[in-house]
């Protein structure tokens, strides 16, 4: 199989550069001046085994790329640009006849619960997966990820639930290439666990790493609103702290001597000045459900308006005012 990895950020880089050193065919798309540093010297990718030059193949889109029957697309995109890539790629033909989304499976990696039910509405062979995974793009032409004894865990099935064939041709790529790849049919359980981490992410974004006494009493406070809308929704997940616990033992992050701390994915996003931010899929999942059940989750709405108010007037991320952050303090102390 190759792999057709769309958005090759710091989770897209990451799972191609990975396959491509393990020995298996990988095209990155990428774009902008992202695009024009892999082309001009390759991804510069660093691992706690050191940093290298990986000459993976690199494009700007459907275009550079003859699709072929055996060809895996890996959605790798923030969930706002999801739909703009599905209707890109959806019409392309693949050789032997028919279109992408007719004959070729498509993998959402993505944080959120959202790009599957994009995806299905237009391609028929769409594949969830629970992305665990501590990596880092701030630079174009550079990706790192510093966890071991493995890179990530990468939990796969099939949408809306069930495994097949493909998953586990897939996980058996993934197992050769410095990933733990379980396949089941219930990710989207996994995939709602790791929604309930990533509320935490819109915080980091406006306040910045780390985890004073203010940050942490707002952070339980999201948890507590994601727990209880999930359990209005009638929506079932496994345990976040269990899947922390277990993905943890498999994935540490090594530390980089002199390295500065960064965050995470919402956080990546300010730091670069993509002008756009993936909230309304992490703390927005959680506001849309709390409005169709009606129950409240006032912290994830105000923080879903901070963070979109960051990328929108390119504020620096990690700069929230103290009176920010004491809004934020007396909604979750209420």
């Amino acid at each position: 199989m190759r792999y057709v990895i769309i958005g090759a950020g710091a989770v897209g880089g990451t799972i191609g550069a990975r396959l491509f050193e393990s020995g298996h065919e990988v095209v990155l798309v990428a774009r902008g001046e992202h695009l024009t540093a892999l082309q001009r010297a390759g991804l510069r990718f660093t691992t706690p085994e050191g940093t290298r030059t990986v000459a993976v193949p690199a494009v700007d889109g459907p275009a550079g790329v003859d699709l072929r029957a055996d060809d895996v697309l890996v959605l790798a995109v923030k969930t706002q640009d999801t739909a703009a890539a599905l209707a890109a790629w959806a019409p392309r033909p693949v050789a032997g006849g028919g279109t992408a989304a007719e004959r070729l499976p498509v993998v959402c990696a993505q944080n959120g619960v959202e790009n599957e039910r994009l995806a299905l509405r237009v391609f028929r062979h769409v594949l969830a997966m629970c992305v665990w995974l501590p990596a880092t793009h701030l630079e174009p032409g550079r990706v790192s990820c510093l966890g071991a004894p493995l890179s990530g865990v990468l939990r796969l099935g099939r949408y809306p639930s069930g495994a097949d064939g493909t998953a586990e041709l897939i996980a058996a790529d993934l197992e050769k290439s410095h990933f733990r790849a379980p396949v089941g049919p219930d990710v989207m359980r996994w995939k709602y666990a790791k929604l309930l981490g990533n509320l935490a992410n819109a915080l980091t974004a406006v306040a910045g790493p780390g985890g004073d006494a203010a940050s942490s009493a707002v952070h339980r406070r999201v948890v507590a609103e994601g727990l209880a809308v999930l359990a209005a929704a009638g929506i079932g997940h496994e345990d976040p702290r269990e899947q922390a616990r277990a993905n943890q033992e498999l994935v540490r992050q090594v530390p980089v001597a002199g390295g500065t701390p960064t965050g995470g994915s919402s956080w990546q996003s300010l730091a670069r000045g993509t002008g756009s931010i993936e909230t309304d899929y992490l703390s927005g999942e959680i506001v849309l459900l709390a409005r169709l059940h009606g129950v409240p989750a006032p912290v994830n709405e105000a923080l879903q308006r901070l963070a979109a108010e960051f990328a929108r007037t390119g504020r620096a991320a990690g700069s929230a005012t103290g009176a920010e952050l004491a809004e934020l303090l007396d909604l979750a102390a209420d």
